[in-house]
């Protein structure tokens, strides 16, 4: 699938490569892989970029061997995230004895729900076609990206972003595209519960989910149902079914992980406090939605006219304008 993309491999045509990209949160959630190996998805899903929040990558030559720098921390190249990410450079490594230092940088809690691998692995495929110069199209980027994480096929854009599940083995089909639409009065705000590292990662807990939740066997159905209505609900601006289907989809998806054994619960009572002061709030008639991804971290989804609002109930959380430079 590489060489079909970039072509025979090649030295690097310059002296460094780097890029930004945005993190995403889907509305329309990713849970589930019909291939493991290629990260391909039993659905598809739709996302929201998080606009300025993200990871920048920077990547050269190195003499003798991979070094891995996050948030200016060298990390060991046995620790999972160093060795994972060589596994994936070994991917377009044109020399065995070719080497690469990255330096990458988030902007944002690490592995605690907010899709940081997803930024990551978009903005290295990015900083690789810079550093390259293979000059490929989004479809192509979405692809390589997705071979990291799977989410990262979604952040190599901004806006709303769709990522067609495909139906080809060898995953050529499935690739995200940005939807051109913009929603300047959308809001999201992030409330950030915990910034601890997940004890399950969300690979494990996407195959903990499939094998052993009966509950799984009806997600795929609705996630296709509630793309449509999504898709929908950008086109016609329409608040509140965006916000309603975003929130029904993320719940469905943990009661799937509720489901399977062991039992995968990654919500902590701050985040069930943050879901009743929501609900609470929107019965009073103030148009607040959340959804949440595998982790205990919620988003909330609202209105340029309700943000005096948010900010009033939710003094700690960070305000994102997806549309707004």
């Amino acid at each position: 699938m590489v060489q079909k993309i970039i072509g025979p491999r090649a030295l690097p045509h310059n002296e460094q490569g780097e890029a930004f990209a945005p993190s995403n949160i889907a509305l329309c959630k990713y849970w589930g892989k019909r291939n493991s190996d290629l990260n391909l998805p039993l659905n598809s899903s739709l996302s929201l970029s998080l606009g300025h929040l993200g990871t920048h990558t920077r990547i050269r030559a190195n003499a003798f061997k991979d070094e891995i720098y996050m948030n200016e921390q060298r990390l060991d190249p046995s620790a999972q995230f160093s060795s994972r990410l060589i596994a994936y450079l070994d991917l377009f490594r044109p020399a065995s004895d070719c080497y690469f230092r990255i330096d990458t940088h988030n902007n944002f809690p690490t592995a605690a729900g907010l899709a940081s691998s997803a930024s990551g692995y978009a903005a290295l495929a990015m900083a690789l076609n810079n550093f390259f110069s293979w000059n490929l199209d989004g479809a192509s980027l979405s692809i390589l990206a997705r071979l990291g994480s799977g989410s990262a096929a979604r952040s190599v854009y901004d806006g709303f972003v769709e990522w067609h599940r495909g139906e080809s083995e060898d995953g050529m089909d499935s690739y995200a595209e940005q939807i051109p639409a913009i929603w300047s009065e959308l809001r999201l705000a992030i409330i950030t519960v915990s910034r601890a590292v997940k004890t399950i990662g969300s690979t494990e807990g996407m195959r903990r989910t499939v094998e052993t939740s009966a509950l799984y066997a009806a997600w795929p159905e609705k996630a296709t149902r509630d793309i449509e209505s999504i898709r929908h609900a950008i086109w016609g601006k329409d608040f509140a079914e965006l916000g309603g289907t975003a929130e029904s989809n993320a719940l469905a998806m943990h009661a799937t992980m509720l489901d399977s054994r062991p039992a995968l619960l990654y919500w902590l009572p701050e985040t069930v406090a943050a879901f009743h002061k929501i609900w609470r709030l929107r019965q009073d008639g103030i148009q607040l939605y959340f959804t949440i991804d595998a982790g205990p971290n919620v988003k909330i989804l609202f209105e340029e006219k309700n943000e005096h609002i948010v900010r009033g109930e939710f003094d700690d959380a960070e305000i994102v304008r997806p549309f707004v430079c």
